[in-house]
């Protein structure tokens, strides 16, 4: 058998260590998994479990930044479901609420008091996580109503809007207590008559009220029953009027206020293509209106 001389590689051939696959990531890694998206090779710390085969973490992070977030029917983000913020406002109205039985004078602080809110204006949504600490049924009650309203309002509408929902309530509750409120004559106040001026209000009735009116209006725009809830908002409605002591002011503001921004929610930014998302600037931009309102309102009475 005759030797024959070695066969020369083809022109332009690489070597056989420039064959062999290295991670982008990481060079100095021999990688012999290609990613199924852009054919690379991906090292085992690069790679990421894919429907078939593997995918890099580049091509995870692009997709996930093309793929379109799901959206709620009123154009919320879709959440996993938990009321993440109805606990975190039951969990503050809970610590302020120990904060008062043990800080004297608290609550006078931070209670809404139309003579003091003009120069303390915190007072119109501090008061709203305020509660009163002669009677556990007051927080009981709105915390219990709070839970239930926020299990449902919150996926419905999302996280952010169903909280700017929850705070323009309370605030709108606190203008209306303002507005109704009557500043003492002289009369009044040579028998010692400081009126409803110098009355202190707190509790998140008025925002929880705002619930309620929030969920008549979506209710009615999905086209489902909401009897139960009139039969709630009539029997606190007669109650606000026969017990003493409840703001009932607080609890009207709260509701209408609470029902023009559900309003906004459900009837406006809605696109030509039923399936397209309604529009959230519009949302936004029609409830930094309603804000916009309540503050002449509040302008306006102080100066009057």
């Amino acid at each position: 058998m005759s030797e024959q001389p070695p066969i020369p590689p083809p022109v332009g051939a690489p070597d056989a260590a420039e064959q062999v696959p290295t991670c982008p990531r990481h060079p100095d890694r021999e990688s012999y998994v290609r990613c199924q998206r852009c054919g690379r090779p991906a090292c085992p710390e690069c790679q990421r479990p894919a429907a078939v085969g593997i995918q890099c973490v580049d091509c995870v992070r692009e997709g996930s930044r093309t793929v379109r977030q799901g959206r709620t029917v009123f154009g919320g983000s879709a959440t996993d479901g938990r009321p993440l913020v109805t606990y975190w406002i039951i969990g503050i109205c809970v610590a302020v609420f120990v904060l008062q039985l043990v800080v004297p004078g608290l609550t006078s602080r931070i209670a809404f008091v139309p003579a003091y809110a003009e120069s303390e204006p915190w007072r119109f949504l501090t008061s709203a996580f305020a509660h009163s600490t002669g009677m556990l049924l007051h927080i009981g009650f709105n915390m219990y109503a709070l839970w239930v309203m926020g299990q449902y309002l919150e996926p419905l509408l999302g996280r952010a809007r169903f909280l700017a929902v929850y705070l323009l309530s309370a605030l709108g509750g606190s203008v209306l207590f303002l507005l109704l409120a009557t500043r003492p004559t002289i009369q009044m106040l040579a028998v010692g008559d400081l009126g409803s001026w110098y009355t202190a209000a707190v509790g998140a009735s008025g925002a929880v009220f705002g619930l309620f009116g929030a969920f008549l209006v979506l209710q009615r725009r999905l086209g489902r029953s909401a009897a139960g809830m009139y039969v709630v908002i009539g029997i606190n409605a007669v109650l606000g009027f026969v017990i003493p002591g409840i703001a009932w002011q607080a609890h009207l503001g709260g509701m209408v206020t609470g029902a023009a921004a559900a309003a906004a929610i459900g009837y406006l930014g809605r696109r030509r293509d039923p399936l397209q998302p309604p529009d959230r600037r519009v949302h936004w931009a029609a409830m930094a209106g309603i804000l916009v309102v309540l503050v002449v309102a509040t302008v306006a009475k102080y100066a009057l």
